[in-house]
């Protein structure tokens, strides 16, 4: 999973991530490196900042399809859903 430090993440959280998760589940952030960089190309690009947060607490969502995962975002006013964002990751849960 080193190709989240690309994206500015931070080394300890890849590690520990990298620890807690079952092989099978690092296998598939590994095989899948491409859909979880756009996926997260794509919050970047949509202009939240706290993307790294989001990963560390909804890895999972990060290896949904491409367009299935923008349209969870897409549904929402943009500047409202950066804002929220920022203020509570947690919301991820309800979008």
């Amino acid at each position: 999973m080193r190709y989240l430090e690309s994206f500015g993440f931070p080394k300890e959280k890849i590690d520990e991530l990298e620890e807690k998760l079952p092989d099978v589940m690092l296998n598939a952030f590994n095989e899948a490196y491409k859909l979880v960089s756009a996926n997260i190309k794509f919050l970047n690009d949509l202009g939240v900042k706290n993307t790294a947060d989001i990963f560390f607490n909804f890895y999972e969502l990060f290896l949904l399809d491409h367009s299935n995962f923008k349209a969870i975002f897409e549904k929402y006013d943009k500047d409202d859903l950066i804002e929220k964002l920022a203020k509570n990751v947690a919301i991820v849960e309800y979008l």
